[in-house]
């Protein structure tokens, strides 16, 4: 058994309370009807539970579990939904090049989370925005790592770079996952692994299972090269505006610096991940541009969808969260 994984979240519909209900051994595997809304919490939540199995895993259940041949099945059941929708749904641009260049030019009129948070979110909303993404900050970079033994070259090598900055630079105390949970303890928030797991929305938990639907596939690597992509060219400015939204409400110096770590790592990340990783891929791989393509406008459109449950909860003055965060405690 895994002593030290996080406990086992509660169930959001039949799918999901069937396969919480397998992993601490009381019942069959769910038999999904075909009817689950790819979207969903239900299946999102049944996906997230056969993926985190590949990560720390969850208290109580067997560490065997992670090739179960019957959990294996279900989980690519789940996933060939999720992709099928993914690739209905997702508006694509006509090129590589034109779904890049749309990512490194900021509309001056743009309205995402960051620039709300940055002009007028105040810390309950900063606290929450922290919570539903520890769940992938907390692992930050790990779904990413998949990619290095199904690349070669000059992609590879970039890639590997790129992650070695992610994870520390060889410094326990850098390692961006380790920064963001200091973020948390900043914030007044639980940084204990997958603890926010309950809380989460379906729209966080599809943007979290994207990277591990890409990273567990090879046939996937242009996908995850594109999504990681994404997160580089994107990540520098909405790092940015985060800082200061967490300067403007008083957070504490390690919240701060999780932010401005990443405002000048990842502009020089964007730069290698274009010009090395996807240069290089490419040069080994031409036929994988539609893919890297894909990967780039599938993030995309899973963050749009978070941000709209976001922000039309936030300015509405009610919590985006299934759960809403207790009150910080006072200093």
């Amino acid at each position: 058994m895994n002593p030290r994984g996080p406990e086992l979240p509660p169930a959001r519909g039949p799918l999901s309370a069937a396969l919480v209900g397998h992993l601490r051994g009381a019942g069959p595997l769910p038999e999904p009807t075909g009817a689950e809304d790819p979207y969903g919490d239900d299946a999102q939540l049944a996906l997230y539970l056969c993926y985190e199995l590949h990560y720390r895993g969850f208290a109580g259940v067997p560490p065997g579990a992670e090739w179960d041949p019957d959990l294996l099945r279900l989980r690519a059941l789940l996933e060939r939904r999720f992709l099928a929708a993914l690739r209905a749904d997702t508006p694509v641009h006509e090129s590589l090049d034109a779904a890049l260049g749309a990512l490194l030019v900021e509309p001056a009129d743009g309205t995402g989370v960051t620039r709300f948070l940055c002009a007028e979110g105040e810390s309950w909303q900063l606290r929450e925005y922290a919570a539903q993404r520890s769940l992938y900050h907390l692992k930050e970079a790990d779904p990413h790592a998949w990619a290095l033994p199904r690349l070669w070259g000059r992609a590879k090598a970039a890639m590997a770079a790129v992650e070695y900055d992610e994870f520390g630079g060889g410094r326990a105390e850098r390692v961006h996952a380790r920064l963001f949970a200091d973020l948390m303890r900043d914030l007044d928030l639980d940084a204990e692994y997958g603890r926010y797991l309950d809380a989460a929305p379906a729209e966080m938990l599809a943007v979290v299972n994207l990277m591990s639907l890409f990273g567990l596939h090879r046939a996937l690597r242009g996908a995850l090269v594109g999504h990681f992509a994404e997160v580089e060219i994107t990540s520098s400015p909405g790092s940015r505006r985060l800082a200061e939204a967490l300067r403007r409400t008083g957070a504490g110096e390690a919240a701060q610096f999780f932010y401005d770590e990443h405002v000048e790592a990842d502009a020089v990340h964007e730069q290698v991940v274009r010009h090395e990783v996807i240069g290089g891929l490419l040069e080994e791989e031409p036929e994988l541009a539609a893919d890297i393509a894909f990967g780039v406008d599938a993030t995309e459109y899973l963050e749009d969808r978070l941000a709209r449950r976001l922000l039309d909860a936030w300015r509405a003055g009610r919590s985006a969260l299934r759960v809403p965060l207790g009150q910080p405690s006072a200093t």
